[in-house]
């Protein structure tokens, strides 16, 4: 935000509103993703996923950050349309419903969801919703041709590069924060399960063959 914007702000006069909500999309919330994400791998990790939901949780938590990868990369490079409007909201449903499926795989396999790793879930399930409504509200000619079913608008029903592209260099910010921030630690929580069960497997097979060596002498 420049100095002229925040001072019409200060002096209580009229603010782009859609300048100012945008800004905090960009710079606020996307940014602001990341924090409660990795808190939400430490708990993983602090509770020993390994040893309890293993592998299982781990992919559903990869699939819960694909449902909410992918809208956020179409928006950063096409225009809001209906086309894009409906893959946001199918996609905010679908993470709804894997999260709870993710709670339940937590709980069924005696993983401790300590108060502060749910209260962590709350932001994670929360800013996509919030993220939406802001979208929605800066295009709401938008949302109104979804509701017409796209009627009259050519363009309603197929991706659109963006008017005025993201500057490469925010694109590159938000691309190594990714990396980062999901995928290095994700990635090395689902490494750390896969060995944690290759090595639960080699245990067994070593105790089968010891009781059949036992059985046999």
């Amino acid at each position: 935000m420049r100095r002229d914007q925040a001072a019409e702000i200060a002096q209580g006069t009229t603010a782009d509103v859609s300048d100012v909500t945008t800004r905090f999309l960009l710079y606020g919330l996307l940014p602001g993703w990341f924090l409660p994400g990795l808190a939400d791998w430490a708990m993983h990790r602090r509770t020993r996923i390994e040893d309890t939901a293993g592998t299982k949780e781990s992919l559903i938590h990869s699939l819960m950050m694909a449902e909410v990868g992918v809208p956020i990369a179409l928006t950063l490079r096409y225009e809001v349309n209906p086309l894009l409007l409906s893959v946001q909201l199918g996609a905010a449903a679908v993470h709804e419903a894997t999260a709870l499926w993710d709670v339940r795989t937590a709980v069924d396999s005696d993983r401790e969801v300590k108060p502060v790793e749910q209260h962590i879930h709350s932001f994670l399930e929360s800013l996509p919703f919030g993220g939406l409504a802001s979208l929605m509200c800066l295009h709401a000619d938008q949302v109104r041709s979804l509701l017409r079913g796209g009627r009259g608008d050519p363009d309603a029903w197929r991706l659109v590069p963006r008017r005025r592209p993201l500057s490469p260099g925010y694109l590159a910010a938000i691309g190594v924060a990714i990396g980062a921030c999901v995928l290095l630690p994700y990635g090395e929580e689902l490494v750390r399960c896969r060995r944690a069960a290759r090595a639960r497997k080699r245990r067994a097979r070593a105790h089968r063959a010891a009781l059949r060596r036992v059985k046999g002498s």
